[in-house]
């Protein structure tokens, strides 16, 4: 009973932490899905130079996409001309950060690790875009061999496969934030916050303390960790932060947090296909040695910063901190049991007995 009342505290400490930054950052986000739009950002991406790769980077930093929302993304700018470099680039720098991400992160890491995730995330996606057409072999007449069906296939998950312009709508704007965005990361979402919770109270203290001592394991079980796992920019931080408080450097934790939302076998096996095998090489070599890198100056910069000092977790919380939880936590809630209402009441029109 003790571990069930610290679990469920934990929890609770994460959701006050987080939950009005992520509410925040969705209503900005729906407000910028609206004023940008997919067309905007084909359209300035189709040169082959080393320009096309920053703006493909600078365009992919704010947009809140998730991992699998950013392949059809990636898709139309390759379709539109764009190099390997600038398509890689924003098929990393887009679901790893997000204005949400960005958001949650201050409201449970603080300004300083805010800053250092966005501009590290920027120089590794930038990095991975110029080595990309630095080795692109182009062929006259080659075709870009991503298949129809896995785009719809998004485009149907993810809802994000619409460029069509049109006008700006507020209404439009609340509905993708709050029922197409939360939707998407309403499970990983939850998921996140319960295994940051048990994290922070199951791993043994000699466990914490070997980790301690030899960093270097952390960063190892962080890798074989994110590299496959799914998880979007905004779920991986309470994950993080039960790391930290686990006894995982801030180092390996950020590189949780980079290689995590950039990669997972979904987007790998996207990768391969669609810009091939040695551009895949190129993209988990850089984004795996570059988050490490970052990561290891992470540890010397904050050398001398407590940790617990570091994430704003345990802090008395207000009205607006309970509210803010209250409502993500219904509104997750509900997106975790409306697929079973919905199959139920399907099944109910299939029986006859309930024909009138």
């Amino acid at each position: 009973m003790e571990h069930l009342n610290t679990f469920l505290y934990a929890l609770i400490d994460l959701s006050n932490a987080m939950a009005p930054y992520i509410l925040f950052g969705l209503f900005f986000a729906g407000i910028l899905h609206e004023l940008v739009h997919e067309t905007l950002v084909s359209k300035h991406l189709g040169k082959d130079s080393i320009g096309s790769v920053i703006k493909a980077t600078l365009f992919g930093v704010p947009l809140p996409v998730c991992s699998c929302g950013v392949i059809p993304l990636a898709t139309s700018i390759k379709k539109s001309g764009a190099s390997n470099g600038a398509t890689l680039s924003f098929l990393i720098s887009t679901p790893i950060t997000g204005v949400d991400s960005i958001l949650a992160t201050y409201g449970m890491f603080g300004w300083v690790f805010t800053i250092y995730r966005v501009i590290t995330s920027m120089i590794i996606s930038i990095l991975v875009g110029i080595l990309a057409n630095f080795s692109e072999k182009k062929k006259e007449g080659q075709k870009l061999s991503f298949s129809t069906s896995d785009e719809q296939t998004c485009n149907s998950s993810c809802g994000c496969g619409n460029t069509a312009k049109k006008k700006f709508s507020f209404t439009a704007a609340m509905e993708y934030a709050f029922i197409t965005l939360l939707g998407d990361i309403a499970t990983p979402l939850l998921l996140g916050l319960i295994i940051g919770a048990l994290i922070t109270v199951a791993v043994p203290s000699n466990l914490s303390s070997i980790l301690i001592e030899f960093s270097w394991i952390s960063y190892i079980i962080v890798i074989a960790i994110a590299v496959p796992m799914y998880v979007c920019a905004t779920a991986s931080l309470p994950i993080a932060a039960g790391l930290m408080l686990a006894g995982v450097s801030p180092g390996a934790a950020f590189v949780f947090l980079s290689a995590g939302p950039a990669t997972n076998t979904v987007t790998i096996g996207v990768v391969k296909k669609m810009l091939g095998t040695r551009t895949l090489y190129i993209y988990l070599s850089t984004i795996i040695v570059g988050s490490t890198i970052f990561g290891f100056a992470l540890d010397y910069i904050l050398k001398d910063i407590s940790i617990k000092d570091m994430i704003h977790m345990n802090e008395e919380a207000g009205m607006i901190e309970w509210a803010s939880t209250s409502a993500l936590w219904i509104m997750v809630l509900y997106f975790l049991i409306k697929p079973y209402f919905i199959k139920k009441k399907e099944s109910c029109c299939i029986d006859t007995s309930c024909v009138n």
